[in-house]
């Protein structure tokens, strides 16, 4: 080929065809070129699934006419999107101050622990206007109190004869209150068109299934699909929606990941089957903090919220008994009086026990290990049992130090000083570290009556009026002040 000096030569280009990879995973989306068993990302196993290649070439969009013009920042009302209280002030404060229109809240957890009777006592409060409580979390004004509002109840896991008698149960009879016992998708928007409501309760959105999508109902291709459908009518409307969702035998969430990416608050509804305290918890809230619990006591006449449940977990006997220390834990932002108790004796057994409730076994096996070596604490040959009041759960390191005193009481048989409390986090060395909020912790057993702490030493917090605080840097001291203390 000649080329004309001077100029450029033509050279014919080829463009290769990109296809895009033709396997992808139900639940988080990674995609491959081949299929595996295993997604390598979220790492579930047979979620990955063929997906039809999409057409290769320029994507186009038309430019489509604008519903409203670009406003500057700090001329956008506001109003619209002030959160309405549920009428349930525990709830309220998990949520930041109630429902904001549009919003799409997710409630999760285990059968049989209350996730419907909670609902449906947030339907008829919200219904009604009756609130339990006189100022939000937030401090303003709790919002419409006493307007009567729509709310439309969509039950897919029950008849609406099995929810109108608990309904009927629990009090939350209420005149616009709407309930539809539905699991077809397409007729639960068509009820959100006829009725218009303010609130949409949808139990559970497990059991909601779309004519248009194959699978199951409770399918992640189901579930993705339903919950898309709520989340835009909620946007579009304006509506607060309520969906409850399934958990599984792990405790996540069921279904796709991406329904927790979806909505705008995630909530856990925990509590133990033997005991009546509930309580919900925000993992995921875009309206307000993440660190809020609110607590509930739920009985056969219904749920209501517990604006004080510290004296669930403190057993009100007269006489100090050994082996018993009270500690304050943190849930969330709220504190929590808890006692803690223990038993040590003898062991027939080559191998004792060592039995927790309440409270984690390794961390236990832990602070008898410290114990041993450093404050000189007998009982490998003596079976050890730790127990907390009322079904409370104790997880985090700041109850170390209470249980520590709490065995060396029940070894030595000797009862602590009555109205002392024990907060601080026992380390392999035996020292005693400080914890996060002391001082709000100290505040709580102070409003209970509880006169003397035993703390870490340095933290520098004030004593609450009333309070003694004996601070300790080692085990040992801390044993100390305490037979001290009751010496007084």
């Amino acid at each position: 080929m000649s080329v004309t000096p001077g100029s450029v030569p033509c050279v014919a280009t080829t463009t290769t065809k990109r296809t895009r990879p033709a396997y992808a995973c139900t639940e988080c989306g990674w995609t491959t070129v081949k299929w595996v068993g295993r997604c390598g990302e979220c790492q579930a196993w047979g979620t990955v699934t063929d997906s039809a290649p999409a057409q290769a070439g320029p994507r186009t969009t038309a430019v489509a006419p604008t519903r409203s013009a670009a406003r500057p920042i700090a001329e956008i009302d506001v109003e619209a999107a002030r959160a309405t209280p549920t009428g349930v002030g525990e709830l309220d404060r998990v949520l930041g101050g109630g429902l904001v229109p549009g919003a799409v809240v997710l409630l999760a957890g285990e059968p049989g622990v209350g996730k419907s009777t909670l609902l449906l006592a947030v339907a008829s409060n919200f219904a009604t206007g009756a609130t339990d409580a006189v100022r939000d979390p937030a401090g303003t004004s709790p919002g419409r109190v006493g307007e009567s509002r729509t709310v439309l109840y969509v039950t897919g896991e029950e008849s609406a004869g099995q929810v109108r008698l608990r309904a009927e149960r629990i009090g939350a009879l209420a005149p616009s209150l709407l309930l539809a016992s539905e699991t077809d998708l397409a007729t639960v928007l068509g009820h959100v068109a006829a009725a218009e409501p303010d609130l949409l309760i949808v139990d559970s959105v497990q059991t909601i299934a779309s004519a248009e999508v194959d699978g199951a109902p409770g399918g992640t291709t189901q579930v993705r699909e339903v919950a898309a459908a709520l989340i835009a009518a909620a946007k579009e409307r304006g509506v607060p929606v309520v969906l409850v969702g399934h958990v599984t035998k792990d405790g996540t969430i069921a279904g796709p990941r991406t329904l927790e990416h979806l909505v705008d608050v995630v909530c856990q509804f925990e509590g133990d089957r033997h005991s009546r305290l509930r309580m919900v918890r925000a993992v995921k809230n875009r309206y307000g903090p993440t660190d809020e619990v609110g607590c509930f006591d739920l009985s056969e006449h219904g749920i209501e919220g517990l604006p004080d449940p510290s004296g669930l977990f403190l057993s009100h006997t007269a006489a100090a008994a050994p082996g018993s220390c009270v500690t304050v834990t943190l849930e969330g932002r709220r504190p929590l009086a808890v006692e803690l108790q223990s038993l040590v004796a003898p062991s027939p057994l080559a191998n004792p026990r060592r039995a927790t409730s309440g409270v984690d076994s390794s961390r236990l096996a832990m602070i008898l290990a410290v114990l041993h070596r450093h404050a000189g604490l007998r009982v490998a040959d003596q079976d050890v049992y730790v127990s907390t009041v009322g079904g409370a759960r104790v997880t985090e390191p700041a109850a170390d130090l209470a249980a520590a005193l709490a065995l060396v009481s029940a070894r030595t048989e000797e009862p602590l000083p009555p109205a002392t409390i024990a907060v601080g986090e026992v380390g392999l060395a035996g020292d005693i570290r400080p914890v996060t909020g002391l001082e709000r912790r100290l505040g709580e057993v102070a409003r209970l009556g509880y006169r003397r702490a035993v703390v870490p030493a340095g933290t520098g917090v004030a004593a609450p009026e009333g309070m003694e605080l004996l601070e300790a840097q080692h085990i040992r001291e801390a044993m100390t002040l305490a037979r001290a203390a009751g010496d007084r």
